[in-house]
């Protein structure tokens, strides 16, 4: 079996997804339409209206200082005043802060089962993300199984026994109250056993601040690393995006925890504005690996730095179409 990238399914259908993306986004930014720019060069007054976009889309204080900062050191090199130039500049200064972190996820072929360990708070669409991963990976011709590590919830483990069911996946559970760790422990085993490809173990959600149940994950990382030295050989938190700016406290904190290694961001179909992921970006070395902008399966695909920006930046043509 050769490696395999998420990237490679991306090409077939990226393209559809970014399109989806963009209706969703196209007025959240706030800076899709330059046209008010037009003729302008970037003197304080604008510098000002600009970091005021940036702001309440969520790009946070720190990252929207670096873009203006950026912005005032390359546009006293701009002769051309205007809307497209600036829009231009602020184009390749979001994409030095995103680019870095665009790694599509690998399932190298020598790990064998690669457990990916995914956590986030309640809400945040995690076993949901499960699922589309499952069905991701089987599609590619990865052995799945999944662990239903959230044993505080019922419902999280038929939800997950749910998702098994439509992608023909094996779930390892235990009865509800019971140590995840444990549960991980089994599945990884049973993964191990059964000559399985991938594991995606689901765990409780959990606040940040929530002391307890963040050293209860520390303990499910340690039991995985008993097992596996390296294992987990991917810990992925799932973020809301439309919770802002705690969002990337969410994110600090899991990371200070547990060290994460990747960061899927759901839910950029709701109320998101969709500048949290620079916000991010600017303030940890963590890799974003997927979007989701929906429940579907196909509502979900690998991070593209550049199609992202372009999704910020770019006026949606029915927008245009309609303004006056």
């Amino acid at each position: 079996m050769t490696e395999r990238t998420d990237s490679q399914e991306a090409d077939s259908y990226g393209t559809g997804f970014f399109s989806r993306l963009k209706e969703r986004l196209h007025r959240r930014l706030g800076v899709g339409r330059l046209d008010w720019l037009a003729g302008r060069r970037l003197d304080d007054e604008l510098a000002e209206q600009l970091e005021d976009q940036l702001l309440l889309a969520d790009v946070g204080v720190d990252a929207t200082q670096r873009i203006i900062d950026g912005l005032r050191r390359r546009s006293t090199k701009n002769t051309e005043p205007g809307s497209e130039s600036l829009r231009q500049l602020l184009r390749d200064i979001l994409l030095e802060i995103l680019e870095p972190r665009a790694h599509p996820l690998l399932i190298p072929t020598a790990v064998r089962p690669f457990l990916i360990l995914m956590v986030g708070v309640n809400g945040s669409g995690k076993t949901t993300t499960i699922g589309k991963l499952a069905k991701r990976f089987s599609g590619q011709g990865l052995s799945v199984l999944l662990a239903a590590g959230d044993t505080y919830r019922a419902a999280a483990i038929e939800q997950l026994q749910a998702w098994g069911e439509r992608n023909a996946t094996p779930v390892i559970s235990q009865e509800p109250g019971a140590d995840p760790a444990a549960v991980i422990f089994d599945a990884f085993e049973a993964a191990r056993a059964r000559g399985t490809d991938v594991v995606l173990a689901d765990t409780a959600g959990r606040l940040q601040t929530q002391a307890g149940l963040m050293r209860e994950l520390e303990k499910i990382v340690r039991v995985a690393g008993s097992l596996d030295e390296t294992a987990p050989h991917e810990k992925m938190l799932v973020l809301d995006a439309s919770l802002g700016q705690n969002a990337l406290s969410q994110a600090v904190e899991f990371h200070e925890a547990i060290g994460l290694t990747g960061i899927a961001m759901t839910k950029l179909d709701g109320g998101a504005r969709g500048g949290i992921l620079l916000a991010i970006a600017d303030r940890l070395d963590v890799p974003f690996r997927f979007l989701g902008i929906g429940e579907h399966a196909d509502d979900m695909e690998v991070f593209d730095a550049e199609q992202y920006v372009d999704a910020l930046l770019e006026p949606h043509a029915a927008v245009e179409e309609g303004s006056t």
